[in-house]
């Protein structure tokens, strides 16, 4: 998914008290300027705001942001805002929600839109636009040419629906990755699997020495069952390839196409194996009901060895855990089947505007910017996110992981493809997709049904 989904509360900072008030003013542009989506803010900009005039003076004005990026991400989100807000006087409303895709949907239908939204599946951001045409506004000239600069043409056609360019790229995850103990390892004589049969004996290994290899869970509320999927997109593109994907994404091929079905069954040797799940957690019907937050943390414990999970995954170990080689934890890339493909499989969120007022645009401009890229990079001083923006120093990120999932993102030889259920009709994509996910797991539903079920929920046109 974004893949993604953590919160923290609301914390939008008002001008209150004379001390914040002067702090407002001498940060602000010395001549007002329209502020409308990177309209001249005129005059000279106070120092640390030089960045910054452009969006114009903004005081008095708030804008309101509706996300699934909520717990620790929230909190990194919202500091990266801190500057903004200083320098243009306007205040950003940040609400994150575990239920972010149903209820997104019920505001817009209810005329409750917010002024922004962080939509990590652009096939929903299709769904808005083709359902309520009125509803999400193009954006701006200023924000088209920052995502013309700073990303790659396959961000902006994700933010595209039928020829309008409506939403930036935001952050980037990473997603093709296991997550282990290397003193586990070590202890265990285990080494890191260069293959995929390389894992799968080093999987019935940890079985022969009295342990369950695996943890896994897929609960997060009512997007129950995308950590799944994640699973499945990763399967069919080591072992259908970058074509088929690409044809099981556009449905030129039925989503219960025999290779697809294949795919669902290799990633079931795993996830519906007793001998290797769920460890310290419980049978593999646990992994419908275990938070998907939750899911990695028995590797601490040793009761687990093996949990794929993104790059973003970082940021749900405990306090203090070190995320290094040598540290608790690390991680290494999800092994290919054929030596001859390395896909990565990826996600992120787009910026999509429901209101056309100079404050909105000019907030979604800025997320777009390099400068708004870095200053996320620096907020987000325990690690775990990544952007594909190529203005992001790659020095500012936090660790030695990040870069790695920068540098890997960033590389042209890597096979790249955004998260299929993603990009999927909303219906699918973040409905039938993620349901039958949790039947496959709680009811032991075979994969021909489950994608024959998916199939039959493909919308029409």
């Amino acid at each position: 998914m974004t893949s993604t989904t953590r919160s923290r509360g609301l914390a939008a900072a008002a001008a209150g008290g004379i001390a914040l008030a002067l702090t407002l003013t001498a940060c602000m542009p010395a001549d007002e300027g329209d502020g409308a989506g990177g309209g001249d803010g005129g005059g000279t900009a106070a120092e640390g705001c030089e960045d910054y005039e452009q969006y114009g003076d903004l005081s008095g004005t708030t804008v309101s942001v509706y996300t699934s990026i909520v717990d620790v991400e929230q909190t990194d989100q919202e500091e990266s805002y801190d500057k903004f807000e200083e320098c243009t006087g306007a205040t950003i409303a940040y609400e994150g929600s575990r239920e972010f895709e149903a209820q997104l949907l019920v505001r817009i239908q209810a005329g409750n839109a917010p002024d922004i939204a962080y939509i990590p599946q652009p096939g929903l951001l299709q769904t808005i636009v083709r359902d309520t045409p009125d509803a999400i506004v193009p954006a701006s000239a200023e924000t088209e040419a920052n995502v013309d600069e700073f990303f790659a043409p396959s961000w902006k056609d994700y933010g595209t629906v039928d020829g309008t360019f409506y939403a930036p790229p935001l952050g980037a995850n990473m997603k093709s990755f296991v997550w282990y103990s290397p003193s586990a390892f070590e202890e265990g004589g285990y080494e890191v699997p260069q293959t995929w049969d390389d894992m799968i004996a080093l999987s019935d290994q940890i079985v022969a020495d009295g342990g369950k290899p695996w943890c896994a869970g897929i609960e997060s509320g009512d997007a129950t069952g995308w950590p799944a999927t994640d699973w499945i997109e990763d399967v069919v593109l080591r072992s259908a390839g970058a074509d088929v994907y690409d044809q099981w994404v556009a449905h030129e091929i039925p989503f219960n196409d025999p290779q697809i079905v294949e795919a669902i069954d290799i990633a079931g040797e795993i996830l519906k194996n007793p001998d290797y799940v769920n460890g310290g957690l419980g049978d593999v019907t646990s992994i419908a009901t275990t938070p998907w937050t939750d899911a990695g943390l028995p590797i601490l414990d040793g009761n687990c060895y093996l949990h794929r999970a993104a790059n973003f995954y970082q940021n749900n170990w405990p306090e203090g855990t070190t995320v290094a080689e040598d540290g608790d934890v690390f991680a290494f890339y999800l092994p290919a089947i054929s030596p001859d493909n390395k896909p990565v499989l990826g996600g992120g969120e787009f910026v999509a505007a429901f209101d056309d007022r100079p404050e909105v645009l000019a907030f979604q401009q800025f997320l777009s910017s390099d400068t708004w890229a870095n200053e996320k990079a620096i907020a987000t001083e325990g690690g775990g996110w990544v952007s594909a923006n190529s203005g992001l120093n790659i020095d500012n990120l936090a660790t030695d992981f990040d870069k790695l999932s920068s540098s890997i993102l960033g590389d042209p030889e890597t096979v790249i493809r955004f998260d299929a259920s993603d990009l999927m009709p909303g219906a699918v994509g973040a409905g039938t997709f993620w349901t039958e996910m949790v039947n496959w797991v709680a009811s032991d539903k075979s994969s021909q049904d489950v994608a024959d079920a998916i199939e039959a929920s493909w919308p029409a046109s």
